[in-house]
């Protein structure tokens, strides 16, 4: 029969087993040194200045300012001076456009003169004028520079190298008029 102490003896013996095999299953393995990079400092982006862009204001057009400075001198320098008046497209008055009459309006009255003009249109509204011109006779030519509109070569009473009187263009939000076809590339508004 075993005696006390060596019951005690077995009984230790076994919880030291049990000890060190609960501290071998349970236990974090040691920690190993690795090697880290040192945190990086980064700045803040800055922030977006935020700047309004401010278009420059166009002026208003002018006789002198729809067509080329060169072409205002010429006339000024054969004595003609300008006539403008309010932007008119059958009944449709163009509030913002200008049409100008250059000629000698201190001489006697003559059919010599050289009309030129341009306004700014809805899509709406050049398509209305448009029906209406046709309607009254006038003729409309689809261009790569957009829709003309030329008066009846019968009825015109002065024309261009090509047999064009009076004519509209309507581009890009504008309407340019010209007593001929040719003259319409006298137009240089806006700048």
């Amino acid at each position: 029969m075993p005696t006390p102490f060596a019951r005690l003896g077995a009984a230790l013996s076994i919880a030291a087993i049990a000890a060190l095999a609960t501290a071998c299953a349970g236990a974090d393995p040691e920690p190993t040194a690795t090697a880290t990079a040192a945190p990086t400092v980064t700045e803040a982006a800055p922030e977006p200045v935020v700047t309004e862009t401010v278009e420059p204001e166009t002026p208003d057009p002018t006789c002198e300012t729809i067509i080329p400075a060169s072409t205002v001198e010429g006339f000024e320098s054969i004595g003609w001076t300008v006539l403008a008046d309010r932007f008119y497209l059958g009944e449709l008055e163009l509030a913002d456009g200008i049409i100008c009459t250059w000629a000698d309006f201190e001489g006697p009255a003559s059919d010599n003169l050289q009309r030129f003009g341009w306004a700014p249109i809805t899509d709406e509204a050049a398509a209305d004028a448009q029906t209406a011109l046709v309607a009254a006779g006038w003729i409309r030519e689809d261009g790569a520079a957009g829709v003309y509109i030329t008066e009846d070569p019968e009825t015109t009473i002065s024309a261009d190298e090509e047999g064009y009187g009076m004519t509209y263009l309507f581009a890009d939000g504008a309407v340019t008029f010209a007593d001929t076809k040719q003259g319409l590339l006298l137009i240089e508004w806006p700048n």
